[in-house]
């Protein structure tokens, strides 16, 4: 049981997709997408940080191996907050079909999609319950 769970906090998606050739560069400051438009991938961080906004608050920052956008293969809503790059990026795409490739080949993949939703998550209730009331 120790050996899976030191396997599944080992797993990286920039190492799983490190040599995708389809891999794309951002500018500091560029948009990768803004809260409110229709999402329709979800974006592993190779290199670089970006910001990840609700309104005008930076609620965290993405570095390698972190992923974004993730709730965009999960529902069809808007997209719940804007990506802006911090630093010169380079991040992949994954698409829906893409994204049950991945699953079912490493199914690590969709346990650490998992945790990332969990986390944020818990961070959104963590800043709503911190913040003060009117």
């Amino acid at each position: 049981m120790a050996r899976s769970r030191r396997r599944e906090e080992l797993f990286s998606p920039a190492q799983m997709l490190s040599g995708a050739l389809d891999a794309f560069r951002l500018s500091a400051h560029e948009v990768l997408f803004r809260e409110g438009e229709q999402g329709d991938r979800m974006y592993v961080v190779l290199e670089g940080r970006v910001d990840i906004l609700v309104g005008d608050n930076v609620i965290e920052t993405a570095s390698e191996g972190d992923i974004v956008g993730e709730m965009a293969l999960i529902d069809n809503a808007p997209r719940s907050a804007s990506v802006i790059a911090n630093t010169e990026c380079r991040l992949v795409g994954i698409d829906r079909d893409r994204f049950h490739l991945l699953v079912q080949r490493n199914p690590a993949f969709s346990t650490h999609v998992m945790k990332v939703l969990a986390n944020r998550l818990r961070h959104m209730n963590w800043l709503v319950l911190a913040s003060p009331k009117s």
